[in-house]
């Protein structure tokens, strides 16, 4: 997850969020199988390639998600990072997934158990998850039980439901928000004192800290910050909540503490990363020859940092594809300075001025 505070970010990427602040098309009826909640439809918009969205390689040239399930074919990981506000881009990961149900999990393909692994759900909540994908309770008593983001209907809801419909297993993969906050407010050491049932919800202690490259990417990001939004007005020294929305400046928080005087803050951020590394690995070792598809934040993907680096720490050798999402006014712009290098496949979508959203 990322801090509380969202920011504006120069380039393709609008608004990013971290704790710092804290085949082609899916199969006819999919939509269909995705029932409303409370008698309430609200669609994900249809988008269309070329239209809406690029595929890119790192090469830029165009691809198609096609060309990215088939290149996943002999990894372990496809790692997908999102900006959280981004319509087009949840349109784009429900076809991704479904193609990789499809293509990946197929039993007329290779068979793989395909599992869905989300940052948008914290790790206490996963008996919750799967008491729901078994059919145990009501979707109804699954959402008001397991925190879930908000617009979760319209952004991640066709994710699990089509794992649900698969058969596929869901993981909750991030850290729970009240602990990254403890390490926000004392240090990652602060954790050490939790009881051994809290500490079953988080990657073994003392986690992988920051490394140089994601601290420098860090650095920079906070600068931009600083420049975009002013220096934050409350000095309390509170330590900063995780929230998973976007567009939130420091100064509405409530017992927020500026990150730019916070050396903790980035340690919080790292323990979400560590969190969803080691739910990704651990997923792997549970499901023998399985294939996980996670989405998160693209600041915990971006050029090859944050979770895949844990994804190395705890698994070495595993094999990850990235992808990463990012807003532009023109899809066809390919930036080889700016985009190249934060993926192996980048995904330009159309910004939301531009976009109509169905129901929203």
């Amino acid at each position: 997850m990322r801090p509380r505070v969202r920011i504006l970010t120069s380039g393709s990427r609008a608004l990013v969020t971290t704790l710092l602040l804290v085949a082609s098309v899916p199969p006819v009826g999919v939509a269909a199988q995705h029932p409303p909640i409370d008698g309430v439809e609200r669609a994900q918009p249809q988008i269309e390639e070329g239209v809406d969205y690029r595929v890119y390689d790192r090469a830029g040239n165009r691809v198609s998600i096609a060309d990215v399930v088939s290149a996943s074919m002999g990894e372990d990981v496809l790692v997908v990072g999102e900006e959280h506000d981004d319509m087009v881009g949840h349109s784009f990961e429900t076809e991704l997934f479904d193609a990789v149900l499809q293509e990946i999990g197929g039993a007329a393909r290779s068979g793989r158990t395909v599992v869905l692994s989300l940052e948008m759900f914290e790790r206490d909540v996963q008996y919750v998850l799967d008491e729901y994908l078994a059919g145990l309770i009501s979707e109804d008593h699954f959402l008001r039980s397991s925190r879930p983001w908000d617009d979760y209907d319209i952004r991640y809801r066709p994710l699990v439901e089509s794992a649900r419909i698969a058969g596929s297993p869901v993981v909750a993969a991030n850290a729970p928000r009240r602990y990254v906050n403890r390490v926000s407010g004392e240090g990652p050491f602060a954790l050490e004192a939790l009881s051994e049932q809290a500490r079953s919800y988080l990657p073994p202690l003392p986690y992988p800290g920051p490394s140089d490259e994601y601290r420098a990417q860090w650095d920079a990001l906070m600068e931009e910050a600083m420049a975009g939004i002013g220096e934050p007005a409350d000095e309390s020294g509170e330590g900063a909540e995780a929230d998973p929305e976007e567009g939130v400046a420091p100064e509405e928080q409530e017992n927020s503490r500026p990150y730019a005087v916070n050396p903790n803050v980035i340690h919080a951020q790292a323990l979400w990363d560590a969190s969803m590394g080691h739910a990704i690995t651990d997923a792997l070792v549970r499901h023998t020859g399985g294939f996980v598809v996670h989405f998160a934040g693209s600041f915990h993907v971006e050029k090859g940092t944050g979770i895949l680096e844990r994804i190395a720490d705890y698994r070495p050798g595993t094999r990850a594809l990235s992808v990463v999402m990012t807003k532009v006014d023109d899809i066809d712009a390919w930036s080889p300075e700016d985009h190249a290098p934060l993926a192996d496949y980048v995904v330009l979508t159309l910004k939301p001025a531009a976009v109509e959203v169905s129901g929203h």
